[in-house]
């Protein structure tokens, strides 16, 4: 009769590869970076002394867009547009496009939310940083953007069909 001999393993550790792969991350951000920048200050010097009288209009608009790279690969472009005018002209322009790669492996429903909500939400702070900069170093005081809500964001995209990533 011949034993057979079991080696012992330690408690726990016959699911560490399930928990491991359970614990993986749902998406990484591998990337941010300035993919476009404009700044432009059409009437000054005339334009400071407009805005030191009444206070400047500011519009700003936000757009999200995602394209698809590589399997498993996105480019999220987070952009900004603002406008300054005081007394109907131009004080300044500033665009900036702000962009990050991602990898994610998520279902299609699922990865939609997450480049267009999540990535947004963790690249907005360093956008909203250098626009503040922008608008600083134009020699204008600097605009601070108020946070976004890129839920309903998201969600009025979905009702009007323009939260759809797109392939390269």
């Amino acid at each position: 009769m011949t034993a057979e001999s079991e080696t012992p393993t330690e408690p726990g550790t016959e699911s560490q590869g399930a928990a491991e792969s359970s614990n993986a991350a749902p998406f990484q951000l591998l990337a941010q970076y300035i993919k476009d920048l404009s700044f432009e200050a059409p009437n000054t010097p005339q334009i400071f002394a407009a805005i030191q009288a009444k206070q400047p209009a500011i519009n700003v608009n936000v757009d999200i867009r995602a394209t698809k790279l590589q399997e498993e690969t996105y480019e999220v472009v987070l952009q900004i547009n603002a406008e300054c005018k005081a007394e109907e002209k131009t004080a300044f322009l500033l665009e900036i496009e702000y962009a990050g790669v991602v990898h994610s492996a998520l279902a299609d429903d699922a990865l939609k939310a997450v480049l267009l909500i999540e990535i947004p939400r963790l690249m907005f702070p360093f956008a909203r940083n250098i626009v503040s900069d922008i608008s600083r170093d134009g020699g204008f005081p600097p605009l601070m953007l108020s946070p976004m809500d890129f839920v309903a964001m998201y969600q009025r995209g979905q009702t009007t069909g323009a939260a759809e990533p797109a392939d390269a």
